[in-house]
């Protein structure tokens, strides 16, 4: 089965899970720069927020474009990862709003974990139906960056705990290591 309509679908709702979050950024009282102040915690995690879904983005988009067939199986897993996904407007906006404090930091990794999670059951299952595509599997390979980060959201998650900020501080540390584009699909993209 061909994989337009479940890219179509893809990017649809990761357009409007940005939309929410846009719309849920709250208008300043008032008419100086002292009136943002009070907006900035609700600012700093709509900006990691659309880091990390522009970077699923990013990444949905250069796996899709170098499979040639897709199953059930993968649409399901598709919607798993979207699910997750569409998840991060509500734990951005209940982070900022409660300026970083612990279960909201808590609830904020448990869903990059699973989303993070997701992102590498389709990918697997994607590589597993296109069996014979080669250059699918050399660019996903063994995904380590994904395993990486997985790793550091579970240990995100306890931290927090202790102080939420260890949380933040090591979501921001798994979507720097993701700003830096991953060449392996690139470069088999550019053999096609």
């Amino acid at each position: 089965m061909g994989k337009t309509r479940m890219e179509a679908f893809s990017d649809g709702v990761l357009a409007i899970v940005l939309t929410i979050m846009v719309l849920e950024m709250k208008i300043p009282q008032g008419n100086d720069l002292s009136a943002l102040k009070p907006l900035m915690p609700a600012f700093l995690s709509y900006i990691l927020s659309f880091i990390y879904i522009g970077i699923y983005w990013n990444n949905h988009h250069h796996l899709l474009h170098i499979v040639r067939h897709i199953n059930g199986k993968v649409l399901w897993l598709n919607n798993h990862l979207l699910f997750w996904l569409s998840l991060i407007p509500f734990a951005t906006g209940w982070m900022g709003q409660n300026h970083f404090t612990t279960w909201p930091v808590v609830i904020y990794g448990i869903i990059l974990m699973m989303a993070g999670i997701a992102y590498y059951m389709l990918a697997k299952a994607l590589v597993d139906h296109n069996i014979k595509n080669a250059k699918l599997a050399k660019a996903v390979g063994n995904d380590t960056k994904g395993k990486i980060s997985v790793i550091i959201y579970a240990i995100a998650i306890p931290l927090s705990f202790l102080h939420p900020y260890i949380g933040c501080v090591l979501y921001v540390l798994v979507a720097m290591m993701w700003l830096i584009p991953d060449k392996r699909i690139e470069r088999e993209i550019e053999t096609i």
